[in-house]
């Protein structure tokens, strides 16, 4: 396990030397987008027209932030993960359309994203539930927001400056490994066993 400070944007090499388990602290602009960002985003790239932000080398983060208005520009009250395996169906077409190289979000995602990553040099992180102050306190300003009108604030498209974000834990790799499809292939394995010599 290694400990990565990364600046964004990231190169694909810089994606490719992430390993599951290394902890990494993110500094630079990093996107929100849940599940209504990702619809609207690919709707608009499989039309062949642009998206707000160019996410080459950049981070996107499932998170819906509480967002305040102040003097005039915009506050970070609390910015917590949300379920990524929402995300899964979308994700992998979400990456290569975008060319983002770090997710961050909550759980698990699964064979598409990994494949995905792969093929791609990207990795996914994790960042704790449940800590959402923590996350705002590293967001130090608000560089853009769009489709707020639109999709409202959680699903909003946020363009955020991070300083030193983390610690986000590398669950998905680019060499193909995925942590919580190791982690239930153990348990299976486990509970298997554990079965068998009870006789069930």
């Amino acid at each position: 396990m290694a400990e990565y400070h990364l600046r964004l944007p990231m190169s694909e090499s810089d994606a490719r030397s992430l390993r599951v388990g290394d902890v990494v602290y993110v500094t630079g602009r990093l996107v929100t987008a849940r599940d209504e960002a990702h619809k609207k985003a690919l709707e608009l790239l499989r039309e062949g027209k642009p998206i707000p932000v160019d996410l080459r080398g950049l981070a996107v983060y499932h998170c819906g932030p509480v967002v305040e208005k102040e003097d005039g520009g915009w506050r970070i009250v609390a910015a917590g993960p949300t379920t990524s395996a929402r995300m899964e169906s979308v994700e992998p077409e979400f990456m290569e359309r975008t060319g983002v190289r770090l997710i961050i979000g909550k759980g698990g995602l699964g064979k598409g994203t990994t494949a995905a990553a792969q093929r791609l040099g990207a990795a996914y992180a994790v960042f704790t539930g449940g800590a959402g102050v923590l996350a705002a306190n590293a967001m130090k300003r608000v560089a853009g927001v769009h489709w707020l009108e639109e999709l409202g604030m959680a699903e909003a498209m946020w363009e955020l400056e991070a300083e030193e974000f983390g610690p986000l834990a590398i669950t998905i790799d680019s060499h193909g490994r995925n942590f919580y499809a190791e982690a239930e292939e153990r348990r299976r394995k486990v509970l298997g066993e554990i079965t068998k010599e009870l006789g069930f």
